[in-house]
Order: structure tokens, then C-alpha cells, then sequence
């Protein structure tokens, strides 16, 4: 009760000062999942496995896990990704904890699930490589000891097909989220779970207008229908200095999709969980550092420039939002015994 009153203080006195004038949101403890996919034990088990698997990418070298690695914050901290034969992609990797949360999937929206996005990277030429999905699915199909976790994933004669693969890559995803972080159980009610620097650092994300675009439990912006994402035009201020150093006008983003012209140099608004683990940052992974990353959001976002404390500030609020991660089991996946797949060596 005590801690309660003194949280029901701190925030009243935020409240004063306009700082919660809309409404601070905990992550929720499961991801949303579609109606068409619910969320079985026997998907997540068989998406572990495809998603560690290196052997449907065509050099046998490049899992889901290469880019997107769960031992650490879910990317590869590389400014671009590495793919098959040592190719070097044109955006870094977005995280996968907490995607589930996204009402899109890439940096530009371009999928509209975690089903579509599973999808993507298979036939990308720079990421894993094949030339269609369904050559990728034979790979799998070719593995007999696939077949019964298919099978008890999926009903049906023939359950090893593209789609129930993307299915159960998305199920084992939706199970990547990081609730619990010290802002998690401050807004449920601890009022201790934040220091003095990080509560101050919440009520300047608040008060210099980061929650404009950072908004809603995953620090994404709205919740949205699946399809529809939330995008913002990055940078938005293109008269300062930070914009030729971080070269952040050669990609046009969301434009390469739609060849709308209003979307040029569009980007979905990513999260802010577990931001302090993926440096480095924005889609380009031309920033190295959390605070030279506050630094150049308030300048081309806000056009405000911080001072060392708002932004020190700052960035101990966003080291608040990590959370905690679900124990990881590494897959034993099925083997090929006796034989192995002609891979891709040029």
C-alpha cells in the first residue's frame, strides 16, 4: 500500500506537468496472435527448429538466428546483417523480441505478419539466398525427421507446406517478448523499480514529445490493425548536421514499396524495448551508441537540442526498458544421416 501511494505521488505530480496526459502502458505478458494461427506447443517446438536451422538458406550457412539472434538482443549488432557467400544487406536487422507487437514486419511495412515476414528472407539474394520458397520447403521435406512435428503441429494429409512452415516460425515468435522491465513494474505500481535519473528521464521522453511516435506498450506507437503500421518520416528535421554525418537521406524507405511519393523516407516507428541492447542504431545501423542516438531523434524528429543531462537522462530511461527474457533451449534438429544437400558454393 505504501509503495502504491508513493507511486500514486510521483505520478500525480508528472500528471501536473502534462507529462501523463495520455496513458503509460505495461507489455502484456502474451503476445496477440491470429485467429488462424493460435499459438500451439507443438508449433513453437517445430518454429524453434526451423528458425535455428542454417540448411534452407543456399549455402547452408544462414538461419533466422544469424541476423536475429535470441542470445542477444534479438538482431546481430551489426550496422548491416551478413548474409549467404558474405553479402552485406542494405538495412540492419530490426529485433525480433517483442515483434510480435508490430502491426508490420521490415523496416518499410512491406509484411503484414510474422507469417509473410517468415517468408521474405528465405528468397532474398543477399539474406539466405533461394531461388523460391518452395525449393527452400523441399529442403525440409527432404529431412524425415521433420515429418512428425509437422504432423502434430497440423492436421491434415500433407502438413509440410510453405505456409505451415511460416506459421510455425511466427508461433515460436510470438513467444519472444520481454515483459517485466523496471518500467514494467513501475507503472504496475513499484515505485521503487525506477532510480531517481530514470524517472526523470520518463518525464522528458514525455515532456520534449518522444511519445509522439513512441507511444502504446511496446514504445511502437498505436496499436493498429495487422497490415496497417504505424510510419513515421525519419529524418523529419533535414537541416542540421546529423543528417549528411549519418547519411539518413540515401535510403527512401517506404517509398521502395509503394513508389508513392508521399512515402519517401517513411520507416515504421520501431520499438524502444530492450533498445539499449541493439546498438547499432536506426535502419542504416549508423549510430554506435544510445546517446548519440537521443541525441539525433531530438534534433531531426523534435528539432530540440538536448542538453549532456536530458540526454544522460534519457538514456537511463530507455536502459529501463529491458525486460525479462524467456530461457532460451537450443533445438537438436533433425538430422540428415549419411547424406547432405548440394549447397551453393560461388
Amino acid at each position: 500500500m505504501k509503495r502504491v501511494l508513493m507511486l500514486g505521488l510521483i505520478l500525480g505530480a508528472f500528471a501536473s506537468r502534462g507529462v501523463f496526459a495520455y496513458d503509460w502502458q505495461a507489455l502484456p505478458d502474451k503476445a496477440p496472435e491470429p485467429a488462424d494461427n493460435p499459438t500451439t506447443a507443438e508449433k513453437v517446438e517445430l518454429g524453434r527448429m526451423l528458425y535455428f536451422d542454417p540448411r534452407f538458406s543456399a549455402t547452408g550457412t544462414v538461419s533466422c538466428n544469424t541476423c536475429h539472434n535470441l542470445m542477444l538482443g534479438g538482431e546481430d549488432n551489426r550496422n548491416f546483417s551478413m548474409g549467404v557467400h558474405g553479402q552485406m544487406g542494405g538495412r540492419s536487422a530490426p529485433t525480433v523480441w517483442n515483434a510480435a507487437f508490430a502491426s508490420t514486419q521490415f523496416w518499410d511495412g512491406r509484411a503484414a505478419t510474422l507469417e509473410e515476414q517468415a517468408k521474405g528472407p528465405v528468397v532474398n539474394p543477399v539474406e539466405m539466398g533461394m531461388s523460391e520458397v518452395e525449393t527452400a520447403m523441399e529442403r525440409v521435406r527432404a529431412i524425415p525427421g521433420y515429418r512428425p512435428y509437422f504432423e502434430r503441429a497440423f492436421a491434415g494429409d500433407n502438413p509440410m507446406t510453405v505456409d505451415n512452415a511460416a506459421r510455425a516460425v511466427a508461433a515460436f515468435e510470438r513467444t519472444m517478448i520481454t515483459p517485466n522491465s523496471p518500467y514494467d513494474r513501475f507503472v504496475k505500481g513499484d515505485s521503487s523499480a525506477l532510480d531517481e535519473q530514470q524517472q526523470r528521464g520518463m518525464k522528458t521522453f514525455a515532456e520534449t514529445g518522444c511519445t509522439s511516435c513512441h507511444s502504446g506498450a511496446a514504445f511502437s506507437g498505436p496499436a493498429m490493425a495487422a497490415g496497417k503500421g504505424f510510419f513515421m518520416k525519419f529524418p523529419t528535421f533535414q537541416d542540421n548536421a546529423y543528417v549528411s554525418k549519418y547519411d539518413l537521406l540515401k535510403d527512401q524507405g517506404r517509398f521502395d514499396v509503394t513508389s508513392e511519393e508521399a512515402d519517401k523516407h517513411l520507416f515504421k516507428v520501431p520499438t524502444l524495448r530492450n533498445i539499449a541492447l541493439t546498438a547499432p542504431y536506426f535502419h542504416n545501423g549508423s549510430v554506435a551508441t544510445l546517446d548519440e542516438a537521443v541525441r539525433v531523434m531530438a534534433k531531426t524528429q523534435l528539432n530540440q537540442d538536448l542538453s549532456d543531462q536530458q540526454v544522460a537522462d534519457l538514456a537511463a530511461f530507455l536502459n529501463a526498458l529491458t525486460g525479462e527474457f524467456p530461457e532460451q533451449t537450443l533445438p537438436r534438429l533433425p538430422a540428415t544421416p549419411g547424406w547432405a544437400f548440394a549447397y551453393d558454393k560461388k
